[in-house]
């Protein structure tokens, strides 16, 4: 994975767990102050009691629309509502909000990946079942926080003046059932969802490739708005932000090389589906 892998050290970073804690502990005010408990509030919000009280311990993020409906079924003010925009603020972590903004102020994005899927394609139950095998371990928190950030940049996907975007996996991404086979399965269903989106393509390089452009690595390019293009490479949770013109040039014909060995999108598509149906 080449977008967010660099947080293996970031769980200290800021103040993220004392937000989350804060947050928690205003659910919980606004929540006893209606008179209502922790089981009626589930209800009420369409989600269960063990994510109310996961939340109000500060072990859970809430997802902002859950503060946001929390607010008008608390009467709140609007003031759960101003706590669900720090949390989308504060959700990416330090290392990877410049590469958030970039992606969201992109008109183009490219993206090979030889060993999972991309952070922008995966479900939430493949985000965490990557971080929750991490080694050395992560806590919950750390977890839940990556997870969030992960998740919360896919609304990029489908935002207004979304990005072209053009993903190429190799064909072991999808066999991998990392999670489990039902978790490979829904994973599987979303890449099919996403592949009829207008603004993305999703290729799939076959295992049985003799020639492949791709062996140096998972690579990706994005061209921005005001001109602006670089790359991002990185391994091991070292990243590399690569800018200088000769070295762009390399890596965008080795991406285009890497396209044109892959399968075609309507092939990876159909390619895709045999997959699911083999699972």
């Amino acid at each position: 994975m080449i977008d967010d892998e660099g947080l293996l050290d970031d769980g200290a970073e800021d103040d993220f767990g004392a937000l989350m804690r804060t947050v928690g502990r205003q659910l919980k005010l606004w929540r006893e102050d209606a008179g209502m408990t922790q089981a009626e509030l589930g209800v009420a919000l369409n989600y269960s009691e063990e994510m109310i009280s996961a939340v109000e311990r500060g072990r859970r993020l809430p997802k902002p629309n859950l503060l946001e409906q929390a607010d008008d079924v608390l009467g709140a003010g609007g003031k759960l509502k101003a706590l669900a925009q720090e949390v989308t603020e504060a959700r990416y972590p330090r290392k990877i909000r410049n590469l958030a903004r970039h992606e969201r102020e992109a008109v183009e994005m490219s993206a090979y990946e030889n060993h999972s899927l991309h952070g922008l394609l995966q479900t939430e139950d493949y985000a965490r079942s990557q971080y929750q095998m991490r080694r050395p371990v992560y806590e919950e928190e750390l977890v839940e926080r990556n997870v969030a950030a992960r998740l919360g940049r896919q609304c990029v996907l489908t935002q207004a003046h979304a990005p072209i975007f053009s993903f190429v996996q190799e064909e072991v991404t999808l066999r991998r059932p990392l999670g489990g086979h039902e978790t490979q399965r829904a994973q599987l269903r979303r890449l099919i969802d996403l592949g009829q989106l207008r603004n993305v393509e999703i290729q799939v390089m076959p295992t049985n490739r003799e020639d492949h452009a791709g062996l140096g690595g998972p690579m990706q390019l994005l061209k921005l708005r005001n001109g602006d293009r670089f790359g991002h490479l990185e391994v091991h949770g070292f990243a590399r932000t690569v800018s200088s013109p000769k070295e762009l040039q390399r890596l965008e014909i080795q991406y285009g090389i890497i396209r044109a060995q892959a399968l075609t999108p309507r092939e990876s598509l159909a390619f895709i589906e045999k997959i699911l149906g083999e699972t």
